[in-house]
């Protein structure tokens, strides 16, 4: 008698949930408690990522199309760094070798070291040399700046195309131009009015 009084009551309890699911799954589920919220565009996420890594704040800003200009930025300066920086390393060895072999002490080796020099250097005194190299060295110098403003730039494309990307450009936003006069000077002229309205639009779901 105890195990029928158990089973039917096991059968009462089964019942009772699958009444339960079948009516929770033909509910509807109400929006009103249901809020979607996008994800705010963050300028310091956009900073924050152009720091790293050029062109990442773009791609962030979803401007997809800056970033070949940010790398064709930045390879100018990269390009004259290596140019200058090569220059500047040959024109150095040719200054050293031809100040040793100018010495009256100097060795036939010191001589035959002249062979060394870059044959684009050949024949230039020790100061042609020397202008050379301090002119390849202050433009390697030079495009380690350009290099570092550009980077600047960059990021700073970024930070404010990334606040621009939250400015309110929709209807609540109005331009007016009126006629206005001066009483003070009893002069004629035209003024701009700007009106910020409030933005009463409302959510897609509302939340109770």
């Amino acid at each position: 008698m105890k195990i029928f009084k158990s089973i039917l009551l096991l059968l009462c309890c089964c019942s009772s949930f699958l009444v339960n699911a079948q009516y929770t799954a033909a509910t509807p589920l109400n929006q009103d408690s249901v809020k979607i919220t996008k994800p705010k565009h963050n300028p310091k996420i956009a900073t924050r990522r152009s720091a790293i890594l050029p062109g990442w704040g773009q791609a962030y800003n979803k401007e997809y199309w800056k970033i070949p200009i940010v790398y064709g930025v930045l390879a100018i300066p990269t390009t004259t760094f290596i140019y200058n920086n090569t220059w500047y390393n040959r024109t150095k060895t040719a200054y050293e070798l031809l100040f040793k072999a100018s010495d009256p002490n100097a060795t036939q080796q010191d001589i035959d070291n002249l062979k060394l020099i870059h044959p684009k250097l050949q024949g230039f005194s020790l100061s042609s040399l020397q202008k050379f190299r301090n002119s390849f060295r202050q433009d390697r110098d030079y495009s380690v700046l350009w290099f570092v403003v550009a980077w600047g730039l960059n990021v700073v494309d970024a930070t404010v195309f990334a606040h621009l990307k939250e400015f309110d450009v929709s209807n609540n936003l109005s331009m007016q131009i009126k006629p206005s006069i001066n009483p003070v000077l009893n002069t004629k002229g035209v003024s701009l009015v700007f009106n910020f309205k409030k933005n009463t639009s409302k959510p897609l779901v509302k939340v109770r």
